[in-house]
């Protein structure tokens, strides 16, 4: 009898060795990935694992080509430290951003430099499923053209909804309920396939390559033609994101009509059509929509520089996203808000001491004090950017295994 149970105990040993050193390798990894480069002596300090431990991990991470070393700096009296780093060139990865006006497809390594960027507008597709995704079939075949689409390991798809069971999208602004897009990509594509909610992957990559990074919580604004915020709170490894629909928070009672059907939401205001429209109705005049909405409100803010219609309507977009930072920091006492999105890029310079001021009159003293209020670091690509942290953050949860 007990000669029989003494491979299951050995079985339960090997296992749990396996699974301890497949933790140490992930938490290592994800460490090194978003604090690289570093030196194996802060590894030490930060993990809180031997320092045989991170030796050895951190030689078979160089053994497998996912981490080299990257430089060195003086020590304190002794010799140089050598830094290590992930090797951008260890992979490539596909992020797609799926808007209520475009789908953008960026190609980045692994570092999530990018590689290259293609944008289709949704002209003419009536939002529809299988129209949407045939464009970023056709994005994700354009960005790897005349590349190597074996070294792509995942595609992250950012979706303005909400994701379920592995790839269903509920997006009531494009009017999807139970979308299944995932099975629409998925058979065209060789790599592995993320999904999830736009504003929490743009959370995640200003948290870990952007404005947001350091902090210990950062409320990123998805500023766009609809709006959302993430909430990243700083981890032992990533940070824990959360989203919200910020966006629907009503600013003025009985105010202007929101798409969603309410009035006075706060996306009414500061989004990137709810603005173009507001200067429209100023000047007399047929707003601009669609694809081509993001370049009537660069306009909008060039005219801004002058006193006029412009710059009123911008004074009034700060004013209510004054308000709505505000109320989120009543609610979260973040330490940090990062204006971020494509209308974020576009009119954050020119309203950000708008902005500024508003959180000062609307939050308490006290907890606008110890918020610092941003710009986003990451361009107007930062949601394709931010869908590419989604395989990303599967290689470094796997240790940096792809198979």
């Amino acid at each position: 009898m007990v000669s029989g149970r003494i491979p299951q105990v050995t079985q339960v040993v090997r296992q749990t060795t396996r699974d301890l050193r497949r933790h140490n390798r992930a938490a290592l990894l994800s460490s090194l990935y978003l604090r690289g480069p570093v030196s194996r002596l802060e590894l030490v300090a930060e993990s809180g694992l031997s320092a045989a431990t991170v030796t050895n991990v951190v030689s078979e991470l160089i053994a497998d080509g996912v981490v080299a070393e990257a430089g060195s700096v003086e020590s304190d009296g002794g010799r140089p430290r050598t830094l290590l780093a992930v090797r951008p060139e260890f992979g490539h990865v596909v992020g797609v951003d799926v808007s209520e006006t475009h789908v953008e497809v960026g190609l980045f390594d692994c570092a999530l430099g990018t590689l290259g960027t293609v944008r289709h507008p949704l002209v003419g597709t009536r939002l529809d499923p299988d129209e949407v995704a045939g464009l970023v079939r056709t994005g994700i075949a354009e960005v790897l053209e005349g590349g190597e689409p074996d070294a792509v390991f995942g595609v992250g798809i950012g979706v303005p909804g909400a994701v379920r069971d592995g790839g269903i999208v509920h997006a009531p602004t494009l009017g999807w309920r139970g979308v299944a897009f995932a099975d629409l990509i998925h058979p065209h594509i060789a790599a592995p396939l993320h999904l999830d909610n736009r504003a929490r992957t743009l959370g995640q990559v200003e948290s870990w390559r952007g404005a947001g990074r350091g902090a210990e919580r950062a409320i990123v604004a998805l500023l766009g033609v609809g709006v959302g915020a993430a909430v990243a709170t700083a981890g032992p490894s990533h940070p824990g994101i959360t989203t919200s629909e910020w966006g629907h928070t009503v600013v003025k009672a009985g105010g202007a009509a929101c798409r969603c059907g309410s009035h006075g939401c706060l996306e009414a205001y500061v989004g990137t059509e709810a603005v173009v429209r507001h200067y429209a109705d100023r000047v007399g005049r047929e707003p601009v929509i669609g694809d081509e909405s993001d370049a009537e409100l660069a306009r909008i803010v060039e005219e801004a520089r002058e006193p006029g219609p412009a710059a009123d309507v911008l004074a009034e977009t700060g004013e209510y996203l004054g308000i709505g930072i505000a109320n989120l920091i009543n609610l979260l006492s973040p330490d940090r808000v990062v204006l971020s999105g494509s209308a974020g890029a576009i009119m954050g310079p020119a309203i950000l001491p708008a902005v500024r001021d508003a959180v000062r009159r609307h939050a308490l003293g006290y907890l606008a004090e110890r918020t610092e209020v941003v710009l986003g670091r990451l361009g107007p690509e930062a949601v394709a950017l931010g869908a590419a942290t989604l395989p990303i953050a599967q290689l470094l949860a796997s240790g940096g295994r792809t198979g």
